[in-house]
C-alpha cells in the first residue's frame, strides 16, 4: 500500500479504515469478523485507522483497542471526541468544545484505545457556543502534553479551518466525500491545500451506495441508519440509482468493481487525499485495498466527474436534526 504524509505532519496508508460501522449505525454485526478485518488491514498495510468515541457509543474505541494489541506501532490511529451521547439515549445528541471536556475526553480515548498517544485526535462537530480558538488550544496543550502527535477538524466550514490553522497547525479535515458528494470541492478542498491540510474522505462510498450495496429500501436492516437517511428514501433513492448505472457502465469498461472505482477516482485527486471506506467484510476489505492499484487516465477521471457532477445526488446526505451540527 502506498504511503502519504497529511499536512506535511503524519505519514500513513493511502487509504485508510473507517471502523464506525463496526460497532453501530448499519445493522447488527460479527464482532469476531470485526476484529478480524482490522487486522487483515493492517497485514495489507491498510495502517490508518479511524474512530471517535461517540460510536457505540465508546464501543468502537474498544474493539479497535483490541484488534491492536501488539499491532500499536505499525498504525496511524485517529479518533474524534466533541459529539456527546446520552447514556440513556444515545439519540439526545450534543455538541461539546470546552476545554476541560477535550481533555477529559482524550483521557478516556487513551484508556479505551489501551494506548500512550493518539496520532490524530479530531474535533469531531464544531461546537457553536465555544470559540474555535480555545478549543483548538485546549488540543493544543494535549499536543504539548505528549498525549497526541497532530490534530484535525470534521466537517467544519471554511472560516473556521482558516481561524483554527492559526492557532496550532491543522494537520487534517476530515469531511465526507465521494462521487455523489462533491461539496468539499467548492471551497474547503481549495482551503485546504493553500494552508497545507491534508483531507481526510470518509463515506467514500457513499455509506455503500456506491459500491451497489443498496438497491431498495428492503436491503437494509430494521435499525439500519440509512433507512433515515434522505438519499436512500422514495424517489431519491430511484433518482440517485439512475446515477450509479452510469458509475457502473464505467467501472465495467475498465474490468473493475463500481465501489473500486469511486475509490481510485478519490485517490486520483489527489495525494492529499485520503479516503477512509468502512466496512465489516474481510472480503470488501481486500477489493477496497485493490482499488489502490487501479490507474485512471484523464479520461476516465473526467468520465466519472461527468457521471456524478457537483450537486447531482438527491437528498440531503443527512436528516435535518444531523445536518444542523455541521458547522457551515
Amino acid at each position: 500500500m502506498k504511503r502519504v504524509r497529511l499536512g506535511g505532519r503524519l505519514e500513513g496508508s493511502a487509504l485508510g479504515l473507517g471502523c464506525m460501522g463496526m460497532s453501530e449505525f448499519y445493522g447488527k454485526s460479527d464482532e469476531k469478523e470485526c476484529l478480524a478485518v482490522i487486522r487483515r488491514a493492517v497485514d495489507l498495510g491498510v495502517t490508518f485507522l479511524d474512530t471517535s468515541d461517540m460510536y457505540g457509543p465508546f464501543a468502537n474505541e474498544r474493539l479497535v483497542g483490541r484488534a491492536l494489541r501488539g499491532r500499536r506501532g505499525r498504525v496511524e490511529l485517529a479518533t474524534k471526541f466533541g459529539v456527546v451521547r446520552g447514556p440513556a439515549d444515545p439519540e439526545a445528541v450534543k455538541v461539546c468544545g470546552k476545554p476541560d471536556y477535550v481533555r477529559s475526553a482524550c483521557e478516556g480515548s487513551l484508556r479505551r484505545l489501551g494506548v500512550e498517544v493518539i496520532d490524530l485526535y479530531y474535533q469531531h462537530r464544531v461546537d457553536p457556543e465555544v470559540p474555535i480558538e480555545e478549543t483548538v488550544g485546549a488540543m493544543a496543550r494535549l499536543v504539548e502534553a505528549g498525549k497526541v502527535r497532530c490534530l484535525g477538524l470534521s466537517e467544519a466550514a471554511p472560516d473556521t479551518i482558516r481561524r483554527a490553522h492559526a492557532v496550532h497547525a491543522i494537520t487534517a479535515l476530515q469531511s465526507e466525500y465521494s462521487l455523489w458528494t462533491r461539496d468539499p470541492e467548492v471551497d474547503t478542498l481549495p482551503l485546504c491545500r493553500e494552508l497545507g491540510i491534508g483531507f481526510v474522505a470518509y463515506s467514500p462510498l457513499g455509506r455503500g451506495f456506491l459500491a451497489g450495496a443498496v438497491k431498495r429500501d428492503e436491503d437494509l436492516a430494521p435499525d439500519d441508519y440509512r433507512r433515515r437517511s434522505p438519499r436512500f428514501q422514495g424517489e431519491n433513492l430511484r433518482l440517485n440509482r439512475e446515477l450509479f448505472r452510469r458509475v457502473e457502465t464505467l467501472a465495467a469498461g475498465k474490468g473493475v468493481k463500481p465501489g473500486q472505482l469511486a475509490l481510485a477516482w478519490l485517490l486520483a485527486r489527489g495525494q492529499d487525499i485520503v479516503p477512509i471506506p468502512g466496512t465489516r467484510s474481510r472480503a470488501h476489505l481486500e477489493a477496497n485495498a485493490a482499488a489502490a492499484d487501479i490507474v485512471l487516465s484523464e479520461d476516465d477521471v473526467a468520465s466519472l466527474d461527468e457521471a456524478m457532477p457537483v450537486g447531482a445526488a438527491a437528498g440531503a446526505r443527512y436528516p435535518e436534526p444531523a445536518m444542523r451540527l455541521v458547522n457551515r
